[in-house]
């Protein structure tokens, strides 16, 4: 659906070239929801402007549903923009008309029929559930309103890929929740090739199958979401891992609980998939003599299934707390001694 091959993007400043995009390569499947994530300036901005033709790669090629976007211009590129559209971080929607008018602003340019025109965007508002605020304004809608508006806006040509760039960014964590929930629903319904980037994990973990992460232009990681939430392999990809898995919070627990115990080892336990079900703690506590501590615990749901992570404080006799830690390590969980005591 996607193929993205050798891609450089140059850009030319006093200090001399600047690498925005350096030698990426990435394959995405049609009906895929690939998130790319990182930090402001790893040029992930420029990469999905290149998969619509708004940034042309400097070296490579970008294939985008049997188009070569990176070649092609003028009305050929603005008939592949048909089937590639896009959301943004802050909408994007004229101010001077309404909800109706905003989405049948692509269907005008294309030159559908009124009649058609208006059955196209009555589907759509209910496909996004705008339902009773066809006539309002922007100014008279809510943050996740507007991104629904935008969001049917960019479905009104039937596009094959959409494209979001921070699209939730903007919003606060509940109407972030259900943009994404939308996203998901739209994914399925139409099955539609989404692509997004961010800069927080939490949107990966919710919606993508796969995630690449950037770094300095490149890509340092790429895999399905549960796998890299299971093997973190780069220091960049750790970091925005412990976005989700080691809130503030647990950092504070722990150096709360090394003032007061100076004994034990505090471990950090990671469950995938049926592993997160399994009674462990328990198994613990009746087969060895040490006393257990939760610190902190969640388990989080991915488009490929659980992810959850446990902080403990295993205390006791030193050999009976050594018997324990080798116990966990034969089940089906991850472990990584934080400290000893």
């Amino acid at each position: 659906m996607i193929s993205i091959k050798n891609v450089r993007k140059f850009y030319a400043s006093k200090q001399g070239q600047v690498k925005a995009v350096d030698d990426v390569n990435i394959e995405i499947n049609e009906g895929e929801i690939f998130g790319v994530i990182g930090y402001s300036g790893a040029g992930k901005s420029t990469l999905i402007r290149m998969l619509n033709g708004l940034e042309i790669p400097s070296e490579g090629s970008i294939t985008v549903a049997g188009r070569v976007v990176s070649k092609i211009k003028g009305g050929e590129l603005r008939k592949a923009r048909q089937e590639i559209s896009m959301i943004f971080q802050h909408f994007n929607l004229l101010w001077s008309r309404t909800v109706r008018e905003n989405i049948a602003f692509p269907l005008e340019i294309a030159g559908v029929g009124k009649q058609e025109r208006l059955k196209r965007v009555d589907e759509l508002i209910k496909l996004v559930g705008l339902e009773g605020r066809e006539d309002a304004y922007p100014s008279q809608l809510s943050g996740g309103q507007k991104q629904r508006v935008g969001i049917a806006r960019a479905l009104a040509n039937n596009p094959k890929v959409l494209l979001c760039d921070e699209a939730t960014s903007a919003l606060d964590p509940q109407t972030t929740d259900s943009i994404l929930e939308l996203l998901v629903d739209i994914n399925k319904r139409l099955g539609l090739t989404i692509v997004l980037i961010t800069h927080e994990m939490h949107v990966i973990r919710k919606i993508c199958h796969r995630v690449a992460v950037m770094e300095g232009g490149r890509i340092v990681e790429l895999g399905p979401v549960l796998e890299v939430f299971k093997n973190p392999q780069q220091p960049i990809t750790k970091r925005f891992v412990q976005q989700v898995t080691e809130p503030e919070e647990t950092k504070e627990t722990i150096d709360h609980l090394l003032e007061q115990y100076h004994s034990g080892q505090i471990v950090q336990l990671t469950f995938i998939g049926e592993g997160a079900e399994q009674p462990l703690i328990t198994n613990l506590i009746r087969n060895f003599d040490v006393t257990v501590n939760i610190l902190q615990g969640k388990i989080s749901q991915t488009q490929s299934g659980s992810y959850g992570t446990l902080f403990i404080h295993l205390d006791g006799a030193e050999q009976e707390v050594e018997k324990a830690v080798s116990f966990i390590g034969e089940q089906q969980v991850g472990l990584e001694v934080i400290t000893n005591g």
